[in-house]
């Protein structure tokens, strides 16, 4: 007869696991001797393999004993059943392993690989890291609100930024970068966006520049994620609204005399409160 230490070691499993295989019903505790110890049979070995085998093939505990007390046919039905069980595991494993690999690779973190390829276009070209980080940030918030849109809008930004102006613009945003807002040189840097937005939407129309169907709390988000990290930005954007244009995220063609209208008529308003308070 075997002690608990010696059945453990036949097996190939630890005290603890005989224990545990107790407490769950798979494993039936003899009587104790007179001595107060366990004593356990060639059989209980037996037993203890087959656990020991099951548990090891990935056989929940909850199901071994159920193994253990079928037919055949039952039994190979259960292991195949396990077994698909197991393969949906390894293919969710590797799909874990996929995300921990674009951990591991910067950019890809949260991103489409077609969007990784745009920022290291962008720092092939020369632009300034903290610009390169405003589009990553951006394109994390789009492919998570709007992954099917991702690659339209991946397509679209790659054929613009085979345009030499547009280039321009992002190494002069760089540079932008360390500007005042009232530096002269953001009015030159308007005129020639201006101009790109323009001949861009007098070729490929106004819906190639504005999409309409992004609900305007998200724009808002967008813009204002590129206005916290760019500041320059944010005087950029009243610049070309005096040129016709508005928007960040989104642009839009406006009327800037009548919007220098209206302003002026909120100036005037304002002056009359203030004069009759």
């Amino acid at each position: 007869m075997l002690t608990i230490g010696e059945l453990a070691s036949y097996a190939g499993v630890t005290v603890r696991a005989v224990r545990h295989y107790h407490a769950k019903g798979l494993l039936p505790e003899p009587e104790r001797d007179h001595c107060g110890y366990r004593r356990y049979d060639a059989g209980a070995v037996v037993e203890l393999i087959r656990i020991r085998t099951l548990a090891e093939a990935g056989v929940p505990l909850a199901r071994v004993g159920e193994l253990l007390q079928a037919g055949e046919e039952e039994f190979a039905a259960a292991v195949a059943d396990i077994d698909r069980r197991l393969r949906a595991e390894i293919r969710e494993r590797q799909r874990h392993r996929e995300r921990i690999a674009r951990l591991a690779s910067g950019d890809n973190l949260a991103l489409p690989p077609e969007v990784a390829e745009l920022l290291d276009r962008l720092r092939a070209l020369g632009v300034d890291q903290r610009i390169v980080e405003v589009e990553r940030d951006g394109w994390i918030l789009v492919a998570a609100h709007a992954p099917e849109r991702v690659p339209e809008w991946t397509a679209r930004k790659g054929e613009q930024l085979a345009d030499a102006a547009l280039i321009d613009f992002y190494l002069t945003l760089s540079q932008a970068l360390g500007w005042t807002a009232d530096d002269p040189r953001l009015v030159e840097l308007a005129d020639r966006m201006a101009a790109y937005i323009t001949r861009t939407a007098d070729e490929r129309g106004e819906d190639y520049l504005d999409d309409a169907d992004i609900e305007p709390p998200f724009v808002t988000l967008m813009d204002t994620l590129a206005f916290d990290t760019a500041p320059p930005a944010r005087r950029l954007i009243e610049l070309l609204k005096e040129r016709g244009w508005t928007g960040w995220t989104r642009l839009e063609r406006v009327d800037p005399t009548r919007d220098t209208a209206a302003t002026r008529q909120d100036d005037t308003a304002a002056q009359r409160s203030r004069r009759r308070r």
